[in-house]
């Protein structure tokens, strides 16, 4: 019986990923529909949809940045002050004109989004960032979910009910941190070898660079469906397993597109950020630099917290009518 069983579940299987390992598969076999528009389209469209419905997305961008204020903290004002005086001071040959000013305000824009003016989280602060991060997830989802579905929530709807599926959630968030583990041993490893001479050897170091490629592509591979998991498993009675392998079958034949679309996501955030954090810092130097006195308002880390916050929305909303796009066009597997 449990034979019969397994091999019950090896056929369904089978039948919804065609593909085989090590076995060539023909562009006739693998070529799956995916009705949705351009990239520069389809986020105008995102962005549409939340701007229709504005007054409730501010409110959850405003919770956000005032529950990761509060709980996980802000960028420190003092060390971003420290930063742009060093640059001040000792960049005068390098950073000249109104080139230069740009150059020094881009250096100070990706040090404070990467974190570098930030102080180091507490074990309990990462925790209840992450928590804000999930709760922010899940009430983006709940609410264009019921959006599209006609309805009018409000965001107190969306901050009660959404948080259902938090545990299964976590799980999921789990596995996909996992399956970045291999991304993050080659990154470790190209870290540790850079700092010898065994990189520059150059048998080894061309093994080294293909096996951290080829961990790196591990990686992207597995996170592409699971961002989808993320969204199936607010599902009403959805488990994670579940969530995984109807994602899993989602993207059979459209990961790489998927993929595309991911890191065009990831590329127009980028973009936004330089777009506003720059002119906020040559206005937060030049305020500085005017008026010494005005040194301790907190203007970029602020920004950065009401950045952070938006962007958590838009990614979020992003993902989400994604998965609305793709589940819409319900082409058999490829």
């Amino acid at each position: 019986m449990r034979v019969s069983k397994l091999k019950s579940m090896r056929n369904e299987y089978l039948s919804r990923r065609p593909h085989r390992s090590f076995k060539r598969t023909y562009r006739r076999d693998y070529v799956r529909s995916m009705d949705i528009p351009g990239y520069v389209a389809f986020t105008v469209y995102v962005l549409s949809t939340l701007k229709r419905h504005a007054k409730t997305f501010a409110g959850l961008v405003l919770f956000s940045a005032v529950a990761t204020g509060l709980l996980s903290g802000i960028s420190s004002q003092e060390t971003f002050t420290t930063l742009a005086d060093t640059l001040q001071e000792t960049g005068q040959g390098l950073f000249e004109g109104g080139s230069g000013e740009l150059q020094k305000a881009g250096l100070l824009v990706f040090t404070a989004a990467t974190g570098g003016i930030s102080a180091q989280p507490s074990e309990a602060q990462q925790i209840f960032g992450a928590l804000v991060g999930i709760i922010t997830w899940l009430g983006t989802v709940w609410l264009l979910r019921a959006f599209l579905a006609g309805s009018k929530p409000r965001l107190r709807d969306a901050l009660y009910n959404s948080g259902a599926p938090i545990v299964s959630s976590i799980i999921v968030f789990f596995l996909f941190m996992l399956q970045l583990v291999p991304a993050a041993i080659a990154i470790i490893g190209y870290s540790a070898a850079i700092s010898t001479t065994f990189i520059t050897s150059g048998v080894m170091g061309m093994l080294l660079a293909i096996v951290g490629f080829l961990l790196i592509v591990l990686s992207v591979y597995l996170v592409t469906s699971t961002f989808f998991a993320l969204v199936i498993i607010t599902l009403p009675g959805m488990y994670p397993w579940q969530a995984l392998r109807t994602s899993g079958d989602l993207v059979v034949g459209r990961r790489f597109r998927l993929l595309l679309r991911l890191a065009w996501m990831v590329v127009f955030v980028a973009v936004a950020w330089a777009f506003v954090l720059l002119p906020v810092v040559l206005f937060a130097t030049w305020l500085q630099t005017t008026w010494e006195q005005t040194a301790f308002v907190p203007i970029v880390p602020f920004s950065l917290l009401v950045m952070t916050s938006l962007s958590s929305v838009f990614v979020s909303a992003y993902v989400y009518l994604l998965y609305r796009k793709v589940v819409d066009d319900d082409a058999t597997p490829a």
